[in-house]
Formats: structure tokens, C-alpha cells, sequence
């Protein structure tokens, strides 16, 4: 990407305007992280962009921005600006369009964010990141105080960069999230998640609930009991594991919660060949992975199941009426309910004829 990156901002440059590469990609790049995030600052407006490349899009909900796609390659291509007014200690609602890098740069959020590479792919540092990066340590720019009231997701992205970079937060960080992490309340469930989800998945996500636990960030993120989080490597089961206010529950789908539900079954009641017939091999995965059991073994019991569904049983609903000599009710469920669970447990041989013995014995 770098090399098609650098090409975009010779072309911008060919047309008059300056651009850079700025943020995360060029962080990355210092650290030897591969990234696929490219994010492209520049004097040219939205509007120059898309005379410049054709084929650019304008997004809706990225107000001076604008996105070019090189192949399967994103591009995004943001105007120097300043931002003047938030709203909702959250989102720019005034902007100005300026000329000067180093303007822009200060409305970033951390210092190591604020490193630049220009179109020779020199590396620009006009706000000492790269020495952050050395010394493994979140900043601000400028009064973090101010950064956090500003924008209450940052509380949350100085904790996730802090993480999965395994980075420290500078003492002037740590305090002003302290006293700015009331404005989490009003960030949305889906910002907050988004946020979790990259720090509950990082393979150092000990340390990022470490550092939530320490700045007391369970209780505004209305997260009960996350000190006794299970950090499995299933997102999932993750959030299986805590006690969460509803708000999160609209931001997974209707297939995720059937999950989380039947997760939380197994943990209580373990797992059994019962639970992997009744909530799947995925659902008793997870529980197995959270338990630190061997996948495989789960495998293998489940494999071993002597059926996976209603369907393989040797009887039918008419079976069952011609048996009892009554009409299809309420009554089928029940009697199947029973059947299932003593084929599942070995207790009853899925063989036509025994089965018809059985009902005649406990239902005729």
C-alpha cells in the first residue's frame, strides 16, 4: 500500500496542492507493523480531490473527506482542517478548511498519532512522536484534559492503542481520563463496543482490563463485573462472560444473542452430550475454549453424538399416534422432549421397534 499511497501524494503534489501521509499507518510503519489503514492529509479540498481521481467517492457521513480505492486498496483523503465546535463531547459540527500541516496535526488526538511521511517518504515529527514510541508512552496533543472533553472516544482509543501496542499512559493521560470518564455515559453502546471488542480481542487483553479496572472505567461503561471477565479468544464468549447493561445487547444480532444465551446455559449447567445436540458444536466450542478444555475433545464428543437432530430419530409423529391410538396434541412434544434426551444419553437405542416399546411402556 505504501508504494501506492506515496503515488497518490506525487499526483496531488503534480496538481499543486501538499499532501502527507499522516496517523496510524505511518505510527505502524515506525514500529515495523504491517497496516492497511491509510489515511492521506492534504491542502486540496474534497472537491479538488475528485477532479484530481475520477473515480473517488464523497461519503456522506465524512464531511471533508474523501475516499479512493486502488483495486481492493481504501484511500482516505482528508482536507487540513481545523475543528472549531464539538457536539456531545463527541463530533466536530464546525470545521474550517486551512493551508497548514501543522495546524491540522493538533487537533489529533496522541502524539505518536501526529507522524507524518511526505512523498520521498521521509518521516516528519513536529510533535516529538516518534520519541513516544521509543519510550512506549500515550500522550496527548496538547492539554489532555481538553483532548478527552472534546472527544470522549479517545478515553477509549488511549486505552486500546495502550494495549494492543503495549504502551503506557503518561500520568497527565491517566488523570484526565479520570476526570473526564463521566462523558462515556454519553458516547453510544455501538462506539463503546466497537472500542471493547479491539481490546477484548488483542492478545495483551489482560493488560487493557487492567488499565479499565484501574481508572474505574467499568462502572461509566455500565460493565458490572469486569473483574471477572473470562478472556477466552472467542469475542463471544467474552462478552458471554460479563454482566452488561441492556444498551449493548441492540448492538449484537439476533444470532449473536441466541449464542451468548445459550453460551451462559452451558456454562451453568457444563458441558454435556445433551447441551452439544441441544446448542451445537460452535456454542460448546466456546464454553470449551473458556473452561481452557481441548477443542478437539469437543469434537470428538459431539462426532459421537448418536444423533444431531430431531430428524435422525427412528420414529415419526404418526408412529407415535398410531401407537397411542390419539390424535397429533401438545402431548407429541413432550414425548419427543423425552425420547431425544434418552438417545442422546445412551439410555435408549434409536432403533425403531425400541423406541415404540418404550412409549408403549411410559405413555400408553
Amino acid at each position: 500500500m505504501l508504494k501506492n499511497a506515496l503515488k497518490i501524494l506525487n499526483k496531488i503534489e503534480e496538481n499543486g496542492f501538499k499532501a502527507y501521509i499522516v496517523g496510524g499507518f505511518v505510527r505502524d510503519y515506525v514500529l515495523g507493523i504491517n497496516s492497511k489503514d491509510v489515511d492521506i492529509a492534504t491542502s486540496a479540498t474534497p472537491k479538488d480531490i475528485m477532479e484530481i481521481f475520477k473515480n473517488s467517492v464523497l461519503p456522506k457521513v465524512e464531511y471533508g473527506s474523501v475516499t479512493l480505492y486502488i483495486k481492493d486498496e481504501r484511500y482516505e483523503i482528508t482536507t487540513f482542517r481545523k475543528e472549531i465546535r464539538y457536539i456531545n463531547n463527541r463530533k466536530p459540527i464546525e470545521i474550517e478548511y486551512i493551508d497548514d500541516l501543522l495546524e491540522d496535526l493538533k487537533r489529533r488526538d496522541f502524539k505518536m498519532n501526529t507522524l507524518c511521511m511526505d512523498k520521498a517518504g521521509k518521516i516528519i515529527d513536529l510533535f516529538d512522536g516518534k520519541k513516544d514510541i521509543e519510550n512506549k508512552v500515550i500522550n496527548t496533543v496538547g492539554d489532555s484534559d481538553y483532548k478527552f472533553s472534546q472527544d470522549s472516544l479517545r478515553i477509549l482509543r488511549a486505552i486500546r492503542f495502550a494495549t494492543i501496542l503495549n504502551f503506557k499512559l503518561s500520568d497527565e493521560v491517566k488523570n484526565a481520563i479520570i476526570n473526564n470518564k463521566y462523558l462515556l455515559k454519553n458516547l453510544s453502546y455501538n462506539r463503546k463496543k466497537q472500542e471493547l471488542d479491539k481490546i477484548f480481542s488483542s492478545n495483551n487483553s489482560k493488560y487493557g482490563v487492567e488499565l479499565l479496572l484501574e481508572l474505574e472505567l467499568d462502572k461509566e461503561l455500565e460493565i458490572y463485573n469486569l473483574d471477572k471477565i473470562n478472556l477466552s479468544n472467542d469475542i463471544i464468549g467474552i462478552w458471554a462472560s460479563l454482566d452488561i447493561s441492556e444498551g449493548y445487547k441492540h448492538e449484537f444480532s439476533s444470532s449473536e444473542k441466541e449464542i451468548i444465551k445459550y453460551v451462559k446455559i452451558v456454562l451453568e449447567t457444563g458441558i454435556t452430550n445433551y447441551s452439544l445436540y441441544k446448542y451445537g458444536l460452535y456454542t460448546n466450542q466456546i464454553v470449551a475454549n473458556m473452561n481452557h478444555i481441548d477443542k478437539s475433545k469437543i469434537v470428538g464428543l459431539y462426532e459421537s453424538l448418536p444423533i444431531k437432530s430431531r430428524k435422525e430419530l427412528d420414529i415419526t409423529a404418526n408412529d407415535i399416534e398410531r401407537i397411542l391410538n390419539k390424535k397429533k396434541g401438545p402431548f407429541l412434544r413432550d414425548i419427543f422432549d423425552n425420547i431425544e434426551k434418552e438417545v442422546i444419553n445412551r439410555k435408549l437405542e434409536n432403533k425403531k421397534e425400541v423406541i415404540e416399546e418404550y412409549i408403549l411402556n411410559n405413555y400408553s
